[in-house]
């Protein structure tokens, strides 16, 4: 194994440049690095397109509920991972088609500090 690459990336199975980027201090990583408008987008996707499966109000339905309580004691990375390669075996698809690494680290940020979209009237 590459000493670089943290012991919690071969738990989750993180790819050597997710781990190697989660590890270093980047600006990539940062919500300011992500455009407002793109922000809203990742947000209506968590809403509409997440919501789906993990319900509207993401207190769960087919897939678990993603709510700050319920996901706090996750590792970042690892819910990064889940969001970007799926789970096999299950109906969580792998969203690597649609969205950047730095993205899905939004998304995760999101679920765990509880921001929803804000529908515009």
């Amino acid at each position: 194994m590459n000493s670089r690459i943290p012991p919690w990336a071969a738990k989750t199975g993180l790819t050597t440049a997710l781990a190697a980027a989660l590890t270093a201090s980047s600006p990539a990583w940062s919500e300011s690095a992500i455009p407002a408008p793109r922000q809203k987008e990742l947000l209506y996707l968590l809403q509409q397109d997440c919501g789906s499966c993990h319900g509207l109000t993401l207190k769960g339905g087919l897939g678990s509920p993603l709510l700050p309580g319920n996901l706090a004691d996750k590792p970042d990375e690892a819910l990064v991972e889940i969001i970007m390669q799926g789970l096999p075996g299950t109906p969580m698809p792998p969203w690597r088609f649609l969205l950047k690494e730095k993205e899905a680290a939004f998304l995760v940020r999101a679920m765990k500090t509880g921001q929803t979209m804000k529908v515009e009237q």
